[in-house]
């Protein structure tokens, strides 16, 4: 967590609002923040979790996985919400939603054997994602309801979830929705999420608001820097603070990087802008064997190629074509590298036939690393 949360206000007296009417069971839109790498949608969801808290919600926090089974995580965040209510206050509610619980979950055998009750045939377990989910999160907000209490789920790499479980997911909010129950869904992803909902479940814009966050306006950055020091009695010299903001891009994980790194290098108040000079090498070098190698490693030679191109034809984003031309191939050669790297969550298309990167500053990583470059060598 950043040391202040600097404008990110309007999002979360949003979310204050749609978690206070669904508790009056007056269910109003989802929120699923969509951004680039970097820009804090995942701080925003720890946030909202540290509300829920705050209001006597019970919370199920899930990274929606690459590789991996959302059901199997969806029953175990479930069984730990279910379980402290039954240890709370045990009701009807609670104990149908444990069955309920129970039956979805009779092919993961390690957390079946944990629910201390009998499975409710006939409830989650036709087979079936989207009716199995939607009877699990009916059974959750009955219960939750019970306890004159609410449901937050919250889903972050929304978009790494296949198209059959964010259908589900979507359908079965619709139905907490349409009965009133106290169930709330805040997800976060990038760029491409509002998209893949709207191809999952064609009303998904009806119960989802696709906040789109980005690089924090100049004020907002020099606050987000000048807040924590202040705390500590330092002050940036307003060369040093216009350099640091250049270079980080307005980017909040980026800020944080420069504003750590500024501050173990100075010694006395002002910071100086060159302080800020000094700091700029071990910036980058943690930025590139951090934040951008771990996305670089996962690529296949072949992906680093395109997106080297993409690189070389600057920020972007860019035409499909270009790209191709770039590398010295046909279109259609490079279309299953382009489709690999958006399921890799490295590039989205913010238009039809544009590619972007969804990693800020990725192409200057790119020309760093790959300074020598061409398509087969």
């Amino acid at each position: 967590m950043p040391p202040a949360l600097i404008g990110r206000d309007d999002l979360i007296h949003r979310f204050d609002v749609s978690l206070r009417r669904a508790l009056a069971g007056k269910p109003d839109k989802s929120l699923m923040p969509v951004g680039l790498r970097g820009v804090g949608k995942t701080v925003l969801l720890n946030r909202f979790n540290e509300i829920a808290d705050q209001n006597g919600i019970k919370t199920a926090y899930i990274e929606a996985p690459e590789t991996g089974d959302f059901r199997l995580l969806l029953a175990t965040r479930l069984r730990k919400v279910l379980l402290e209510m039954r240890q709370s206050k045990i009701t009807t509610p609670v104990l149908k939603a444990l069955r309920i619980l129970k039956a979805f979950s009779f092919k993961f055998n390690d957390i079946s054997a944990t629910i201390d009750v009998e499975p409710l045939i006939g409830q989650a377990d036709s087979g079936l994602l989207a009716e199995d989910i939607t009877d699990l999160l009916i059974g959750a907000g009955e219960a939750a309801r019970s306890q004159e209490s609410g449901l937050l789920l919250l889903i972050d790499e929304v978009q790494y979830l296949s198209p059959d479980e964010l259908a589900a997911l979507i359908m079965a909010i619709h139905r907490t929705v349409q009965q009133n129950l106290p169930v709330v869904l805040a997800g976060a992803g990038l760029p491409q999420v509002p998209g893949l909902a709207g191809e999952a479940k064609s009303y998904a814009e009806r119960l989802f608001d696709f906040p789109r966050i980005g690089e924090l306006a100049e004020e907002d950055a020099a606050t987000a820097l000048q807040v924590p020091a202040r705390e500590l009695g330092v002050e940036f010299h307003p060369d040093a603070l216009r350099l640091i903001l250049v270079e980080a891009h307005g980017y909040p994980y980026f800020l944080q990087e420069w504003g750590f790194h500024v501050w173990a290098q100075a010694s006395t108040s002002p910071i100086s802008e060159a302080e800020v000079n000094i700091a700029r090498a071990e910036v980058i070098r943690r930025l590139d064997n951090n934040f951008f190698l771990v996305r670089y490693a996962r690529l296949t030679p072949m992906e680093k190629l395109y997106l080297r191109a993409m690189a070389e034809l600057g920020e972007g984003p860019h035409r499909s074509s270009d790209i191709a031309n770039c590398l010295g191939v046909k279109i259609s050669s490079v279309a299953p590298r382009r489709s690999a790297l958006i399921k890799k969550g490295m590039i989205y298309s913010p238009a039809y036939g544009d590619t972007a990167f969804t990693v800020p500053l990725f192409d200057e990583y790119l020309k760093r690393v790959m300074p020598i470059w061409k398509e087969g060598g």
